[in-house]
């Protein structure tokens, strides 16, 4: 497994998360790593622990997606996910969900926080998931979430070989307008969430 605490050791954070995927990268003319996708057992609790060594405050928030197929087969999950930035790079902190056992399998006994998943910005979803699939990494899970006017298309691809690490694909988008959540709007919302004493944001 590859932790997070392992990743910051270095000086240079985003540096450090592109090396992961370079390969990746270079084979499928993919530019940067987006988001470092983390689990941990409780989210609230995680980032918590991140925020007093200065990390966010964290987004986060609750729910089901409008779908999630894994494997070719429909589930019906909910959880819960926190985001905040860490020098460009987007911070997604994932707990097991009830439905699947996709992030639970990614868990660490001693509560470390493990990064499971690297996602990439791309126009189309899809059409990237399919790309992959044909070089030979087929579409573990392929979802999708709303939350107010803004659609989040996914898939998650099967593991690298040589890492273990899972490929992620995210369109965030609102009227077909594709767009990147703000460092600034996440940490405002944490804020909030922060000085309202609810932590956890339902969509």
């Amino acid at each position: 497994m590859l932790y997070l605490d392992e990743l910051l050791k270095a000086g240079d954070f985003p540096k450090a998360v592109n090396s992961l995927a370079a390969d990746f990268m270079k084979q499928h003319g993919l530019a940067k790593v987006h988001q470092v996708g983390l689990v941990v057992h409780d989210v609230e609790e995680a980032a918590e622990k991140l925020e007093d060594q200065g990390f966010g405050p964290f987004f986060i928030a609750k729910g089901a997606p409008v779908f999630w197929r894994e494997k070719g087969e429909e589930r019906s999950i909910s959880g819960k996910m926190g985001l905040a930035y860490h020098q460009g790079v987007e911070l997604e902190l994932l707990e097991p969900v009830v439905g699947s056992d996709f992030y639970t399998q990614s868990l660490d006994a001693d509560g470390r926080i493990v990064v499971q998943h690297l996602g990439f910005l791309v126009k189309g979803v899809d059409a990237w998931a399919d790309k992959v699939t044909r070089a030979g990494l087929p579409v573990w899970v392929r979802g999708q979430l709303k939350a107010w006017p803004s659609t989040t298309d996914f898939a998650y691809m099967e593991p690298l070989k040589d890492s273990g690490l899972i490929m992620e694909f995210i369109n965030w988008h609102i009227l077909g307008f594709s767009f990147s959540p703000p460092p600034g709007l996440l940490k405002t919302v944490g804020r909030l969430e922060k000085w309202t004493g609810k932590r956890s944001i339902s969509l």
